[in-house]
């Protein structure tokens, strides 16, 4: 198993780091460059939308990052190896799994345009100068919902769709994922139960599978039959806490809901282990510090008995923990995303001018590959970086350890 050491041992030693691009971000460039940096910045996972354009765009920066790892390192980056390959189904309406749209035709000429303002995803355009186009850009929007309320006359709506089973297992079979995430919700166990039956018989080929759940009445209870449904399951678990989806980006409050579910899910002892999502942002490390939930160095931790199995045996790494008392990882969304803007505006306007200034000329599309562009790169594997070095700096990856 010297292939899934890596982040296996992260989720055991609680300093497991993904980066959500997106259940609904189908903006190509913009996953490519996100996977590359946070890749290089030594991210455990990456998640992504079930779509094969989406899943491609990912491993190709995968295998870029592949290339780049020594010099990651050498610049005292945290790459370690290719991060597992997660993506994203639902088994019912869920947020994560929509798409903000408007005609724009019907918008008054006056209208302030507060949706356009407000869209974290830059997703809402307005014909202006070079743009063609007016609308919700489909790709780029992932389904906040802020542009929802501010709009001045109700114009805006939103699509939702539902992962399709048959699709299923060839992203399994083809080895493109390494793993599999369902959003689900209480009450939701008949949709669970049939999205379940298309993904079970390829489970095997599975390094993970994540359950992602908002809080509910009966949430527990809800989480106990679905963990009764999946039994036996051949890979480890994760109970993804989704406390205030896709809210990491608005400010420092919005964790706060992550946490106290986690503090809920880890209560009631649960086998698998408890990761959090919706809402983290840069303060959740710090919290989960201050409510003792972290798993940290030595020094800092609490007294933390060994995890057992089902059996009563000591667990070893691979095997499922049972009420490990500390979160495992933190999932970080908006917020990651948000922080990576500013340079890959950059990289996209850079490639804009290219193409202005050369009339006639369309320039190789690799030109805007971030790595491409080694100051822009450098500095987003950097601000990347930051993001995950507050769960990986209290924990250094012992030199023996192999890498994936």
């Amino acid at each position: 198993m010297n292939e899934l050491y890596y982040p296996l041992h992260s989720l055991r030693e609680g300093d497991w780091f993904k980066l959500i691009c997106g259940a609904s971000f189908q903006h190509l460039p913009a996953v490519r460059s996100l996977t590359l940096a946070y890749t290089l910045a030594g991210a455990d996972c990456i998640d992504v939308a079930a779509d094969p354009a989406v899943i491609s765009a990912a491993k190709d920066a995968l295998q870029v990052a592949n290339t780049m790892g020594n010099e990651a390192k050498q610049r005292g980056f945290g790459f370690c190896g290719r991060p597992w390959l997660m993506v994203s189904l639902n088994d019912g309406e869920d947020p994560h799994f929509r798409k903000a749209e408007f005609d724009s035709d019907l918008c008054p000429g006056d209208c302030p345009r507060p949706c356009e303002k407000i869209c974290p995803a830059q997703a809402i355009t307005f014909q202006n100068g070079s743009e063609a186009y007016s609308g919700v850009i489909d790709q780029r929007c992932y389904g906040c919902g802020r542009c929802l309320p501010v709009c001045p006359h109700q114009l805006i709506t939103t699509r939702s769709y539902v992962s399709a089973p048959f699709a299923i297992a060839p992203l399994i079979l083809s080895n493109d994922v390494d793993a599999i995430e369902i959003h689900t919700k209480v009450g939701n166990l008949p949709d669970f139960k049939r999205l379940w039956n298309a993904i079970a018989p390829w489970c095997a080929q599975l390094k993970l599978l994540a359950i992602s759940c908002p809080d509910g009445k009966d949430l527990i209870d809800y989480l106990k039959e679905i963990y009764q449904l999946i039994q036996p399951l051949p890979c480890p678990l994760i109970w993804q806490t989704d406390g205030r989806p896709m809210s990491g980006d608005i400010g420092m409050g919005t964790t706060h809901a992550a946490i106290k579910l986690a503090q809920k899910v880890i209560a009631a002892g649960l086998p698998g282990y408890v990761q959090l999502a919706g809402g983290t942002n840069n303060h959740t490390v710090s919290k989960l510090r201050a409510a003792r939930l972290l798993k940290l160095a030595q020094v800092d931790r609490l007294p933390v008995e060994r995890s057992y199995n089902n059996l009563g045996q000591k667990a070893t790494l691979g095997e499922q923990p049972n009420n490990l008392p500390y979160v495992a990882g933190v999932a970080y969304g908006s917020y990651a995303r948000v922080l990576l803007s500013p340079i890959l505006e950059k990289l996209e306007q850079d490639y804009d001018q290219n193409v202005d200034h050369h009339q006639g000329f369309v320039p190789n599309p690799s030109y805007r590959n971030l790595e491409d562009v080694p100051d822009l790169l450098w500095q987003a594997v950097a601000t990347a970086h930051a993001l995950v070095a507050q769960l990986k700096s209290v924990k250094k990856i012992p030199q023996s350890m192999p890498c994936s």
